[in-house]
């Protein structure tokens, strides 16, 4: 399916993959503090960092100049990495006060965001969490002592719940509490655990488990469980929910509109060959063409933005 955005959410990820001025797509240069989120091998990943004007006598009030990220991720992920990014500059926060954003402040920004997609204003949140971690190691601020808790990357450790995403106990348990997470789709949508193949979702110590251990049996438990989700590679049994001519259409509109400005404007072009089911055979031109990063820019780019704006069952298959 394709995602229904706001118009603020697709002008901040056309401004940013553009690299229009006072945008935020990039990385500060010895950055005053560093945190990520999220991996490649889970589909979204987040590495935030920025920049402090230091205050001679006292690190805590160290004030954030500059703000800048890079993201493996889709639409959301990067407009809601730009919204984060305006949200501190904009505010002129120390890096205690930042800590104060929160992901529905960053939902807000972008006027809504769609339920499957709040965890990339999740992974925006924990991700500057990681960098003020790192602001005050550098800078000798106890934390602690200032009543103020950060999970480090070691107190995430422990058994493994969601092996898809690899996502541990001690950090769902930690996010639902966080965001008052009472359902398995709330945990999914926040999180993405249980979003794959669902193997997790009442399993002995699964997520429905961890939601009656917080929250008692109140929670809520469907009658049944559902069957997991057997994940077929294939275009075989991918039903549209439109005809292959309106199908085609919109693959060919999301080109126009979004990919073939990003590689014409490094000399290059695609041509899109034949469409198959949720299969799209396409050849590269010019530049990208005789490019080494050709394989990535039809996975990390194209293959991404046709799943994000058109049918997340895409697949873009060079020929």
């Amino acid at each position: 399916m394709a995602w229904e955005y706001s118009e603020k959410t697709k002008q901040l990820f056309m401004d940013a993959v553009h690299g229009r001025p006072g945008t935020h797509l990039g990385e500060v240069e010895n950055p005053d503090g560093l945190g990520e989120h999220g991996s490649i091998a889970c589909g979204d990943a987040l590495r935030f960092t920025f920049r402090v004007d230091r205050h001679p006598k006292d690190p805590k009030k160290d004030v954030i100049v500059e703000a800048k990220y890079l993201t493996f991720g889709c639409t959301s992920a990067i407009a809601a990495s730009e919204a984060l990014c305006t949200i501190i500059e904009e505010g002129g926060y120390t890096p205690i006060e930042a800590l104060k954003i929160s992901n529905d402040d960053i939902v807000k920004f972008l006027e809504g965001l769609p339920e499957q997609k709040i965890h990339c204003s999740v992974m925006g949140a924990e991700a500057l969490e990681a960098a003020v971690y790192n602001w005050a190691q550098k800078r000798g601020v106890d934390l602690d002592a200032l009543g103020i808790h950060i999970q480090s990357p070691e107190d995430a450790e422990g058994r493994i719940v969601c092996k898809c995403f690899s996502l541990t106990e001690p950090y769902l348990k930690r996010k639902i509490k966080e965001l008052n997470l009472r359902t398995i789709d709330e945990i999914t949508n926040a999180t993405k655990a249980g979003g794959a193949c669902m193997s997790c979702h009442h399993v002995p110590g699964g997520l429905q488990d961890l939601l009656d251990e917080i929250w008692g049996a109140a929670a809520p438990k469907p009658k049944a469980p559902p069957a997991p989700v057997e994940v077929v590679e294939t275009a075989a049994g991918n039903a549209l929910t439109m005809s292959p001519y309106q199908f085609g259409k919109k693959i060919e509109e999301a080109m126009d509109h979004y990919v073939r400005p990003m590689l014409q404007k490094d000399g290059g072009d695609l041509e899109i060959v034949d469409i198959k089911g949720t299969l799209v055979y396409a050849h590269l031109k010019g530049a990208c063409a005789d490019c080494v990063a050709a394989g990535q820019t039809l996975k990390l780019l194209i293959e991404k933005t046709l799943k994000d704006v058109v049918d997340e069952r895409i697949r873009v298959i060079q020929v």
